[in-house]
């Protein structure tokens, strides 16, 4: 039973074979997956998805560097939507200094809106950190996050000491598919320090495609080499793996 945390599956990088893809995630080992919304309209697309497919489920919000065209009614349009049906979380919401699209201020201004959202609605949050680490963990802690609701970060790319303080706080985090990428020990050392009931799996479909088939378009039937690679790093067995992260999402998103 695998659970893919974090899947953009209303892209149109899926319109051509959307229902075959569909069908394909039925007929595999995942059970669950989660498609949150980047902005307005992929919040919608995400719901209405959902809604079509038992497996599926909504996480709503505005990634980052969309935040340049939110506005206090937009925020009014996320509320209402966060209150649907199989929405399950504020998200992928954030913090992303990598691109310059839009002013950190901004960012910070909407990321703090949305976060205490989630707060009001006692919905968990995806994080979106992106060469942000300072700036999110701060944020976090001044709005009084961990104390109130449960917060997952996407697709983890910090560090293990940083994780590890973060785990004192109850923090959750998702592992995707660079893992499996070469030697890469920074993110051994990540997944050491990270207990299993405190772990999620994740594609971020139909990107960061893991190995053996990096460079091709990624799916949630793809999360059970990101599971694979975690069992080999912990010394655990797969199944473990698979069980552990499902069981850890599912209580994230009180999904049962």
């Amino acid at each position: 039973m695998l659970f893919d945390s974090h899947a953009h599956l209303d892209v149109p990088h899926f319109d051509e074979d959307r229902k075959e893809l569909f069908k394909k995630i039925e007929e595999s080992n995942v059970s669950f997956v989660v498609n949150p919304g980047v902005d307005l309209e992929t919040s919608r697309n995400a719901i209405k998805l959902a809604q079509e497919y038992p497996w599926l489920y909504a996480a709503v919000g505005f990634y980052p560097q969309e935040t340049r065209y939110m506005d206090d009614d937009m925020l009014v349009l996320i509320e209402n939507l966060a209150k649907k049906d199989k929405v399950v979380a504020i998200g992928e919401i954030g913090l992303d200094y990598y691109w310059d699209r839009t002013p950190h201020d901004v960012q910070q201004y909407w990321f703090r809106k949305q976060l205490q959202l989630a707060i009001k609605l006692n919905l968990p949050v995806i994080i979106h950190d992106r060469e942000a680490h300072g700036d999110i963990v701060q944020i976090l802690y001044e709005e009084k996050v961990f104390e109130n609701t449960k917060v997952l970060m996407h697709c983890y790319s910090g560090s293990a000491s940083m994780a590890k303080e973060l785990l004192k706080h109850g923090c959750y985090f998702s592992i995707a598919g660079p893992v499996t990428y070469g030697n890469n020990r920074k993110a051994k050392a990540v997944v050491e320090a990270i207990p299993l009931d405190h772990m999620c799996i994740e594609t971020d479909s139909p990107y960061l495609t893991p190995l053996p088939f990096r460079g091709k378009r990624n799916d949630p039937t793809l999360v059970e080499h990101t599971a694979r690679k975690i069992a080999e790093l912990k010394g655990v067995s797969f199944e473990e793996v698979a069980e552990a992260t499902c069981n850890t999402a599912k209580k994230i998103f009180g999904i049962k």
